[in-house]
C-alpha cells in the first residue's frame, strides 16, 4: 500500500468566506490538507512557526499588514511557497508583478462577487497551483527593479531575429535574469503589449492579462496582435498561442526559449518553431523552479540546447549574431 505525503497548506485571508471556500476547495484534493487559516498575518507568522506548512495562500488587502508587506518580510526571513490569491492578482496587474517579484511563486485571481460563479475554474487553478508550488525551488528574490513578463517577444538591435521567451512558475525571476544579462544592444525596456505595437530594438513586450498575444509581420516590420479567445493549455495569454504565430511569420529568423514553469504550454509552439528551422533553447531542471515547461518542450525532441538559467542570455546572443 502506498501513502501519499500530502501537501500541507495554510491560508492567510481576512475573510472568514473565502477562509472557509478556499478550504472546502483544497481539502477536495486527495493530496492536499489544510492544516490551519489565520485573518492576518500577525497570526499567519504564530501559525507559520507552530505548523510548519508546506504552502502558504496570501491574499493581498488585510487588516493591521498588507500582504505584499507580509510577503517581502517572509522571504527575508522564512522563505517558502506562496500562492497570493486576491482580487487584485490578474494576470498582468501591477500588484501581481509586484508579488512575484518579492518571491511569490504563482497567483490566483478571485472570482468577481460573491462565490456564485468562477467557482469551477477557481478550483481547478487553485488546487493545480497549490501542488506546484509544493514542489517549487524557492529562489531569493532580487531587489533589480524589472518587470519580465509571463510571454515576450523580442528583437535584438544586431540582427531581425525574433526572440520570443514562454514562461510561467518562477518566471518572474528567470526571465529578470535573462533580460538583465543582455546586452546593451538588446532589450532593455519592459512594457506591456498593446494591439498593433511594433517589435523593435531595446524593447520586450509584455503579453497582457487574459489576451493572447500573437505576433504579425507586414513587408520587413513585426508587430503584435492581442486576441481574447478561448483559453489554450488553461491558459490566457497562452505561450503556445505566440510561438505557433512566431514560427508562421518569423520561421528561421527565430529563436525559441522555454523556461520556468507549471504544465505543457510552450511544448507544440516550439516544435513549431523548430520545424519552421529555427533555433530552440529550454532551461535545465536543475535551475528551474517548475520543470514542467521545459521538460514537455524536451520530450517533443524540439530543443537545440538545454542550458542554466544562467546562460541562457549567452546562448541566445550566440545564436541570433
Amino acid at each position: 500500500m502506498v501513502t501519499t505525503i500530502k501537501k500541507r497548506v495554510l491560508i492567510i485571508d481576512d475573510s472568514a468566506v473565502v477562509r472557509q471556500v478556499l478550504s472546502r476547495i483544497l481539502s477536495k484534493a486527495p493530496d492536499i490538507e489544510v492544516i490551519g487559516t489565520a485573518p492576518d498575518p500577525f497570526v499567519a507568522r504564530e501559525k507559520i512557526i507552530k505548523l510548519n506548512p508546506d504552502v502558504l495562500t496570501l491574499d493581498v488587502e488585510m487588516p493591521r499588514m498588507d500582504g505584499l508587506t507580509f510577503l517581502s518580510k517572509l522571504m527575508a526571513g522564512r522563505p517558502m511557497p506562496v500562492v497570493m490569491v486576491s482580487s487584485l492578482t490578474q494576470a498582468g496587474a501591477e500588484t501581481t508583478l509586484n508579488a512575484l517579484e518579492l518571491g511569490a511563486v504563482d497567483f490566483v485571481e478571485k472570482p468577481n462577487g460573491a462565490y456564485g460563479g468562477g467557482l469551477d475554474q477557481l478550483e481547478h487553478t487553485l488546487i493545480e497551483k497549490v501542488r506546484s508550488a509544493a514542489s517549487a525551488k524557492i529562489i531569493a528574490p532580487s531587489s533589480r527593479p524589472i518587470k519580465p513578463p509571463t510571454v515576450t517577444a523580442a528583437l535584438p538591435k544586431t540582427t531581425d531575429t525574433i526572440v520570443a521567451i514562454g514562461s510561467s512558475t518562477g518566471g518572474t525571476e528567470a526571465l529578470r535574469v535573462v533580460l538583465g544579462s543582455l546586452p546593451a544592444t538588446a532589450p532593455g525596456t519592459v512594457k506591456e503589449g498593446a494591439h498593433g505595437d511594433t517589435v523593435m530594438p531595446g524593447q520586450a513586450l509584455i503579453a497582457p492579462g487574459h489576451h493572447h498575444m500573437l505576433l504579425r509581420r507586414s513587408g520587413a516590420r513585426y508587430y503584435v496582435e492581442l486576441k481574447d479567445g478561448p483559453m489554450v493549455c488553461n491558459c490566457r495569454p497562452s505561450v503556445d498561442v505566440l510561438f505557433r504565430s512566431v514560427a508562421k511569420y518569423a520561421g528561421k529568423n527565430t529563436v525559441g526559449v522555454i523556461l520556468t514553469g507549471m504544465g505543457s504550454d510552450g511544448a507544440r509552439g516550439i516544435s513549431e518553431i523548430k520545424e519552421s528551422g529555427a533555433k530552440t533553447i529550454a532551461q535545465d531542471e536543475e535551475s528551474c523552479v517548475v520543470f514542467g515547461m521545459p521538460k514537455e518542450a524536451i520530450k517533443t525532441g524540439a530543443i537545440d540546447s538545454v542550458v542554466s538559467l544562467e546562460n541562457i542570455s549567452a546562448q541566445i546572443m550566440k545564436l541570433v549574431t
